[in-house]
């Protein structure tokens, strides 16, 4: 059995919770592992006031005995703080849906008039517990020596000019940057840029990579469409809220070339057999991983809430009108980087478990024979 897991919780409910199902036993964890992710997804220059609100901790209730996993499902817990500040409050129904959010779609589906109730389970707050469970990902792919990072290449009109450098390097200058840019003169640029949208009442989105190192040959597989790894990680990344495209290495690019000058030459080497000198493929070739770094690309379009108000309809009167503004950032790139490794973490764990399996950590380590070769 591969791995699968089910989150619940409203934005400004008591709390959200997740549950994760087929971890295999002995994978020594504590709930600091997975805090330290929840206070990066709240970290990044252009977050709004929410972040003040929430100090997001995990209390892991369940599939842990004296800091291992014993095998059960693993249940995670994070109360939202704000639930206090709401529980009491007397809210008027919502019946002005906001361009570019699932109100109006998700109203419609489910017959609730009241749109709020939408907005509460719509709310990119969900992804504090896609975080959490990555984290528990994280900790597992550590142990079979792959890391993941993420660093953002454009946000809003602005681009970075990326150094040629290891992607480790340019995941820690992105960690060392409230925009998570590794160009110093973007990154100022950028946070010049938010400025102007916030004073303009309006927001932004752009492009980050969130790649992988480490990984060997044969995660995914070919023979069926619903295997292929690349379909597996697109869909992962876009289903992150606001995420509306997911390029794997430089495919639209790519796209633009004749193929003599986007595949990836193969050369004899005398310690590894054969080798890439390029990685344009982004470590996947027939939904396979092929041993390079895997690198994922994916674009945010701007928050959809703005101070700015945008044209809507009153769907009770059916009058025109327009959206009143609800708390949120002007730019929450930074955090959809972390949110965006955290759903790579939880895909690539599960193509662990699903070629190599084994119910207890000492036995996937035996299984996958832990790659010392590293790449990026």
């Amino acid at each position: 059995m591969t791995l699968r897991f089910l989150t619940a919780g409203e934005s400004h409910g008591p709390a959200l919770t997740a549950i994760i199902e087929g971890f295999p036993a002995g994978l020594a964890l504590a709930a600091t592992d997975i805090d330290v992710e929840l206070q990066r997804r709240q970290s990044g220059y252009g977050r709004g006031g929410r972040m003040k609100i929430e100090q997001d901790q995990v209390r892991i209730t369940a599939g842990m005995i004296a800091g291992q996993t014993t095998g059960a499902p693993l249940a995670l817990w994070i109360d939202n703080r704000d639930w206090a500040n709401w529980k009491d409050r007397q809210v008027a129904p919502w019946h002005v849906p906001r361009p570019g959010h699932a109100d109006l779609a998700g109203s419609t589906k489910y017959a609730l008039e009241d749109m709020r109730w939408i907005a509460e389970r719509a709310s990119a707050r969900e992804t504090t517990t896609r975080v959490a469970v990555g984290a528990v990902c994280k900790k597992l792919l550590c142990e079979l020596g792959v890391a993941i990072g993420s660093y953002v290449t454009e946000i809003g009109a602005v681009q970075a000019d990326i150094p040629a450098a290891p992607l480790s390097e340019l995941w820690a200058s992105a960690e060392a940057s409230d925009v998570r840019c590794p160009d110093e003169n973007a990154a100022a640029a950028m946070r010049r840029h938010i400025d102007e949208a916030r004073a303009q009442g309006d927001s932004l989105g752009g492009i980050f990579v969130v790649a992988a190192t480490g990984l060997p040959v044969g995660l995914g597989s070919h023979v069926h469409w619903d295997r292929r790894l690349d379909g597996r990680i697109a869909q992962a990344i876009v289903s992150i809220p606001a995420i509306k495209g997911v390029e794997i290495g430089p495919a639209f690019e790519n796209a633009r070339l004749p193929g003599t000058q986007v595949h990836d030459a193969l050369y004899p080497a005398a310690d590894r057999g054969i080798v890439r000198r390029s990685n344009r493929a982004g470590g996947l070739e027939g939904g396979i991983t092929n041993g390079e770094p895997l690198v994922v690309r994916a674009a945010m379009k701007p928050i959809p809430t703005t101070i700015s108000p945008l044209e809507s309809v009153n769907t009770v009167t059916g009058e025109a009108t327009t959206t009143q503004y609800q708390r949120s950032d002007v730019c929450a790139l930074p955090a959809a980087c972390v949110v965006a490794e955290a759903m790579l973490a939880w895909v690539l764990a599960d193509a662990f478990s699903e070629k190599f399996g084994g119910d207890s950590m000492t036995e996937l380590l035996r299984n996958a024979r832990v790659v010392q070769r590293r790449s990026g």
